[in-house]
């Protein structure tokens, strides 16, 4: 049995006997309201299966009729947040994780967002929130040597990032949770592709005032839920990655919500975010969707060997498809903004000092 194979069958048991209560008791009670702005005008944007680990469950997006945000209903418990996760970033499926995440980690990003903050300040010490493994502080340094970086995660690849050096210090929990004591420490702070995953996004952005010292930057990035490859792809864009995404949140939402809480919001970008993978996620998505069931410790069944073999060969079937849908990516990137499919924005924003 080779060393995965080992590793699934030590993990079946265990999902085996979660999934023995079904899949319902993942998720919190459906809310008749906007997490937003407590309308009840709500309209059904997405139904839809767990595309990226195929794990049992179903999950649904509504959209807010008056103020346009979007967000997963019923929202996951804790206990489904930490079913869902598991194996994704850390375990079994790491490396399609890192696969996932490829686009957003490389090296010309991350120097574009160090760059794009360096026009408002150079900073004397930066926290990135949501850091992973810490792919953006350990390429940031090199644009700002002089910047000292810190990561904070749920995860244990904080600590890792501690270990290799791509940060100073690791900071392990949750933001709202450690906010007092990193209170007033840092002058710039990133959340890339971070907001959407937590339960309460305007928390997070009042822990961050707290963190941040009076004069500070925050630099936020976000699937933009108004891109036109949201409506053109359904389930199968990327960005809704469900169900670990509870909030799409409009541009306008969050330029709102900022001056609220005490920022001002001093650059605005939907171009250079923009990740060029739609079309290959999408297809990468669909044929996942309908390839053969792969041997994961969620299911009950171990495939044939028949299964194993055909599923490999409908991978090696697929390449063509995958590669034109690559190379369309790529040709399209330049029009995306121009033409409102741009799949992120990026807002940085000043903390303003506290009423005197």
């Amino acid at each position: 049995m080779s060393p995965t194979a080992q590793a699934v069958a030590e993990r079946r048991p265990a999902y085996l006997t979660e999934l023995a209560r079904g899949t319902e008791h993942f998720h919190e009670p459906r809310r008749p309201d906007c997490p937003w702005c407590g309308s009840t005008k709500l309209r059904t944007r997405l139904r839809t299966t767990d595309l990226l680990q195929h794990k049992p469950g179903t999950f649904t997006v509504d959209q807010c009729r008056s103020c346009g945000h979007s967000f997963q209903n019923p929202r996951l418990t804790p206990e489904g947040l930490n079913f869902y996760y598991r194996d994704f970033y850390d375990g079994l499926h790491a490396d399609r994780a890192e696969r996932i995440s490829g686009a957003q980690n490389s090296t010309k990003r991350h120097q574009g967002c160090a760059h794009a903050m360096f026009r408002h300040l150079e900073p004397e010490s930066w926290l990135d929130v949501g850091t992973g493994h810490g792919h953006f502080p350990a390429v940031a340094k090199e644009v700002l040597p002089y910047t000292a970086f810190d990561g904070l995660d749920i995860g244990d690849g904080v600590e890792e990032a501690r270990r290799a050096g791509r940060v100073e210090e690791a900071h392990r929990g949750f933001l709202t949770e450690l906010a007092p004591q990193l209170a007033g420490r840092y002058d710039a702070m990133s959340m890339f592709h971070y907001l959407e995953h937590s339960l309460d996004p305007r928390e997070e952005l009042k822990a961050a005032r707290r963190v941040l010292r009076p004069g500070g930057h925050l630099m936020i990035e976000l699937p933009d839920p108004e891109s036109r490859y949201a409506k053109l792809l359904g389930k199968w864009w990327v960005s809704y990655f469900q169900p670990q995404h509870l909030h799409f949140i409009p541009l306008a939402n969050l330029r709102t919500e900022l001056a609220a809480l005490g920022y001002t919001v001093v650059a605005v970008d939907r171009r250079e975010p923009h990740v060029p993978l739609d079309l290959t996620a999408a297809c990468t998505l669909l044929l996942g969707h309908y390839l053969p069931d792969a041997d994961d410790p969620w299911r009950t069944k171990v495939p044939s060997g028949l299964q194993r073999r055909l599923r490999q060969a409908l991978m090696y079937a697929s390449v063509p498809a995958s590669v034109a849908a690559h190379a369309a990516d790529r040709a399209l990137a330049p029009l995306v903004s121009r033409t409102g499919f741009s799949n992120a924005y990026r807002v940085i924003a000043r903390r303003n000092p506290d009423p005197s």
